[in-house]
């Protein structure tokens, strides 16, 4: 049992359960849109948020105990290289317009990671940005980038599903953010911190409904898709409404990290 949680925690630490979340929210956006899935988006997202996680989450440890790695450490690390070399293969094979959104999710990745400027924080520090940058980034990887590589016409539909997509992302974070309180900086200025649990909680309920009420104006929907918009809400909303400070990892970084493999999954097998 014991190497078992090891190896289900080095799945976890690895971020190759996150990969598999953004995965599936791009392979759901080829399937809403009736678009052939292009197999260089998906793998250049799968290989590139597992190099870009670890390389946020790792970089500032590994440097500091670089004598001093444990076999976990540098296992991540390997694996973290190998997911960037097979990254670079598969960013080389997207459109150009691709590569620029691509890029400039990078850019913002490692902005988020190191300071670019003399004796200043990086930008996962600077006050009250670190949930829009995440935020960013995700709905540029996971919608942005199936979108543009397929040169798919850009239109007031898709506009609403950028906006829905940046909600939904959102009211994941905030649930993040409930189970960091206790850990994270008080300067950072997280909404929790700014707000209140329980406020940050009503604001998270808000954005879901909102991201529910925006389905209807949206025709390029057929039903199925309403129905999963309004479970995947529901199934948010209650993680939200039960997230604590107290609650253990697995809570978030599996729990939390399968909602949108699971609505991925549910779209797949019921079309």
């Amino acid at each position: 049992m014991k190497q078992l949680k090891q190896l289900f925690d080095f799945y976890l630490d690895s971020s190759i359960h996150v990969a598999l979340s953004c995965f599936a929210l791009v392979n759901y956006t080829f399937l809403i849109l009736n678009i052939s899935i292009n197999y260089s988006v998906v793998l250049f997202a799968f290989f590139g948020t597992i190099a870009g996680y670890n390389f946020v989450k790792f970089d500032a440890l590994a440097r500091a105990k670089k004598n001093k790695m444990s076999w976990k450490l540098k296992a991540i690390a390997g694996l973290s290289f190998l997911s960037l070399m097979i990254g670079i293969y598969y960013f080389l094979e997207l459109q150009k317009i691709t590569k620029i959104i691509a890029s400039l999710v990078l850019i913002l990745t490692i902005l988020y990671t190191l300071p670019f400027f003399p004796n200043k924080r990086n930008a996962r520090n600077w006050v009250g940005l670190k949930i829009y940058i995440v935020a960013i980034c995700w709905v540029g990887v996971t919608l942005l980038l199936p979108i543009i590589n397929c040169d798919y016409k850009i239109n007031f539909q898709i506009g609403i599903l950028i906006l829905q997509r940046l909600l939904l992302i959102f009211s994941l974070i905030l649930i993040f953010e409930i189970k960091d309180l206790k850990n994270d900086d008080p300067h950072l200025k997280t909404v929790p911190q700014q707000i209140g649990i329980a406020k940050t909680k009503n604001l998270g309920f808000v954005l879901l409904i909102i991201f529910v009420g925006l389905s209807a104006i949206n025709f390029n929907y057929e039903y199925l898709e309403l129905k999963l918009n309004f479970a995947i809400a529901i199934v948010i909303g209650l993680f939200l409404f039960f997230t604590n400070e107290n609650r253990s990892k697995y809570f978030t970084h599996f729990w939390v990290e399968s909602i949108p493999i699971a609505w991925w999954l549910l779209y797949l097998f019921t079309k």
